[in-house]
């Protein structure tokens, strides 16, 4: 089938969805579920509107410019807007072709974000703060909700580990190219020399999960408590109200100590599990996709080093789409982290199109 046979199908499923509410004959489920499908719809037909409309044109301009019963002048004006309209047609194209590109359901929705210091001792933890800082001040601007779920400090700052929710409009779909592994060059505060030290920090970005999404049974669970700690061992709490919890079949460890509440600890910890559990599956369901698409934007791979911040020259590099920005103190401060992920999202969906024209 060819990508504009896709188009008449598109256009087909739209008047029949009309055509169900129309009638007024649905119940309240069904209604809900196709008033959703057709607003989903509502952009690709109006994209596939336009651009038909679009070919229509260039052939009705082609005719006139052609016809030898028509005035010089006539004739010119026709030439000139048939070339304007030449070259806004492969952009209208790209939108109808994206509207066929499969949507990743999971991309609407909120995020769990794990970052832990990698290799660089110390260095690596503050750089692990200054990546969430960067996080947090971004989701600040996009007007997204960010919760810390639990955190691991270290003595001179920074983090070992902090892990958070971001609740907001397409979170997922913006950050999820920022998994794997950040890089730093920079002299760090301690170095009296002036050297520059290179370290990392790994950044996980998972769909959240609903318990609709993954299953979990209760006796597959470990759960045990322990007391809060803060940095550098220092208690923070007199209780045993942390939470540590062990899915059995799949040996993944999630803990929580960021409340004073076991209750809410094990509610977090949870959500957490949710979203590994939810994210494993996908992957498993993916590998094949994801494999045929590993060199392109990447596989979201946490062991792949996908961008590098080096301070000395001022420059941001992401090394999936050999993208460099020399606006350093600007990415980091969450202001031109846009142009990176816009980066990224148009490159995904440029390696999604071609897959799609090559079926």
């Amino acid at each position: 089938m060819s990508w504009m046979d896709r188009l008449d199908r598109l256009t087909d499923r739209h008047a029949e969805l009309t055509d169900l509410l129309a009638r007024g004959n649905l119940d309240a489920k069904r209604f809900q579920a196709v008033s959703r499908e057709l607003a989903e719809l509502d952009d690709k037909v109006e994209a596939i509107a336009t651009y038909r409309a679009g070919l229509k044109e260039e052939e009705e301009l082609l005719a006139l410019a052609s016809d030898p019963s028509q005035d010089r002048e006539m004739r010119g004006l026709a030439e000139q807007e048939l070339e304007a309209l030449r070259q806004a047609l492969p952009q209208l194209e790209r939108a109808v072709k994206l509207a066929l590109v499969p949507k990743d359901e999971t991309d609407t929705r909120a995020a769990i974000i794990e970052i832990r210091a990698g290799t660089g001792g110390d260095e690596a933890g503050l750089f692990a703060g200054d990546l969430f800082r960067m996080y947090q001040r971004y989701a600040q601007n996009r007007g997204w909700r960010i919760e810390v779920l639990d955190v691991s400090e270290q003595d001179i700052g920074g983090y070992k580990e902090i892990i958070a929710e971001i609740t907001g409009t397409e979170v997922f779909g913006r950050l999820k190219f920022e998994s794997g592994v950040h890089r730093v060059q920079r002299v760090p505060e301690t170095e009296g020399g002036g050297r520059i030290h290179t370290s990392a920090a790994t950044v996980a970005v998972l769909p959240e999960a609903e318990e609709v999404d993954v299953q979990i049974e209760e006796k597959d669970l470990r759960i045990d408590t322990f007391r809060s700690q803060g940095a550098g061992g220092q208690h923070v709490n007199t209780t045993d109200s942390a939470v540590r919890i062990t899915h059995m079949p799949t040996g993944i460890v999630v803990s929580c100590q960021d409340e004073k509440s076991q209750h809410k600890n094990r509610a977090k910890a949870m959500k957490v599990l949710r979203a590994r559990l939810f994210e494993a599956e996908r992957e498993r369901l993916d590998a094949d996709r994801a494999a045929a698409r590993k060199g392109q934007v990447g596989s979201g791979d946490r062991s792949e080093r996908i961008r590098t911040y080096n301070f000395p020259q001022g420059r941001v590099t992401d090394h999936r789409i050999n993208l460099t920005l020399y606006k350093l103190d600007k990415v980091i401060a969450g202001e031109a982290l846009d142009e990176l992920i816009d980066a990224l999202i148009l490159e995904d969906q440029t390696a999604r199109l071609a897959e799609l024209e090559t079926l």
